[in-house]
């Protein structure tokens, strides 16, 4: 495991960090939606909504779940940062929804933008920091890694497997988790889930067998920068808190 203090210099307490807020805790202004089989900011059964402070997934207005694969976009695309999101599973998984998206949501980073995903395309190309809560009982891993139109690097070994794990503990019920995502470019990125760091891997870039037809950037392209969205893949979940540290060229 790489040491996190090598790359960062957020060790420094004399350095004030300055946290800027993606969720103004008021609406959804500075975002874009993308719903798949629906056009751009089209929010269809008012899946993204912000109620009591917190940007919520829900889906109480929905008969059955039919593939409606969401993300939420922000509208700046970004490079060297660190990025803190506090999230919690809540209620019931809606009717047609997967089996393995019980508890599911994740937050794609270097993300292909809002606006350039097909009508019908289900995931952006990006690499995804998983979301996974527990089912009460058994061990189950979150902030993992998956890669939707991309392959990582870890140990020197060009990763090709959909999603690889953390080394996380389970979080059961209906909590709160401080998830906390480390981007350098396209050297290196961190996931590290209240204080400790879970997963790490280098050099993300285009790969895989889900490359959409007509991407613009070839197969091995390393991906410096990207968007950053938040998913919805059939299970109620909540964000708190969405806030970024972009880092000067000093902390990198």
């Amino acid at each position: 495991m790489l040491l996190l203090a090598s790359c960062v210099s957020s060790t420094n307490k004399s350095v004030k960090e300055e946290w800027v807020s993606l969720f103004n805790g008021k609406d959804l202004e500075g975002w874009d939606i993308k719903i798949n089989g629906y056009e751009l900011n089209n929010n269809f059964n008012n899946t993204f909504r912000v109620e009591n402070g917190l940007m919520r997934v829900c889906y109480d207005e929905y008969d059955k779940f039919t593939n409606e694969f969401g993300h939420i976009f922000y509208k700046t695309p970004f490079s060297y940062y660190k990025l803190r999101i506090e999230y919690r599973f809540t209620g019931e998984q809606v009717a047609g929804g997967q089996s393995w998206a019980f508890r599911n949501s994740g937050v794609m980073l270097h993300s292909q933008s809002a606006a350039s995903m097909g009508l019908n395309q289900e995931f952006p190309v990006s690499i995804e920091a998983q979301f996974l809560g527990g089912d009460g009982i058994s061990e189950r891993h979150t902030l993992n890694v998956c890669t939707p139109g991309t392959n990582i690097v870890i140990d020197g070994q060009l990763i090709t497997q959909h999603c690889n794990e953390s080394t996380s503990k389970t979080y059961h019920g209906d909590v709160w988790v401080t998830a906390e995502l480390v981007v350098l470019g396209d050297s290196i990125i961190h996931h590290i889930i209240e204080g400790d760091t879970v997963l790490s891997y280098m050099k993300p870039q285009i790969g895989g067998g889900s490359i959409p037809e007509g991407f613009p950037l070839a197969e091995g392209t390393l991906l410096k920068e990207g968007y950053i969205c938040l998913q919805a893949e059939s299970h109620p979940v909540e964000f708190r808190k969405v806030e970024i540290l972009e880092l000067t060229k000093e902390e990198r």
